[in-house]
């Protein structure tokens, strides 16, 4: 099989894959339908090409718990009561001035469905 080279091919792979994903939606487009074999084959080139040379920073506590905020409609002031912490000691946290305890990094992990070993920086 092909290898995809450079961010040039990168990208014309991807342009592809996004103009064969219409193609291929719906149950009644059969699983050897050259659209849906040209996407599994370029789906699968450009996972072996990220996995080289796309290196995803792994997201730091701060950024999960600000799209938890996102996710669940809170203001930094309803994220600290629904913690049963000060507006102020939220703030520290968010702002990376200081690390939760462990209490409120279990309340955290619970509350927000933080996996506790990103909570806990594990």
């Amino acid at each position: 099989m092909a290898e995809i080279k450079n961010e040039k091919e990168f990208k014309v792979a991807v342009d592809r894959i996004e103009e064969l994903l219409p193609l291929t939606w719906g149950d009644d487009v059969p699983e050897d339908s050259p659209a849906k074999i040209e996407l599994a084959l370029l789906s699968a080139l450009v996972a072996d090409y990220e996995d080289k040379h796309v290196h995803i920073e792994k997201p730091t506590l701060l950024d999960i718990i600000k799209l938890r905020m996102y996710e669940m409609g809170l203001s930094q002031q309803n994220l600290a009561a629904l913690l049963g912490i000060s507006s102020a000691g939220m703030n520290d946290i968010i702002v990376g001035k200081k690390e939760p305890s462990l209490s409120i990094a279990r309340t955290m992990s619970q509350k927000l469905n933080i996996a506790p070993e990103i909570v806990l920086g594990v």
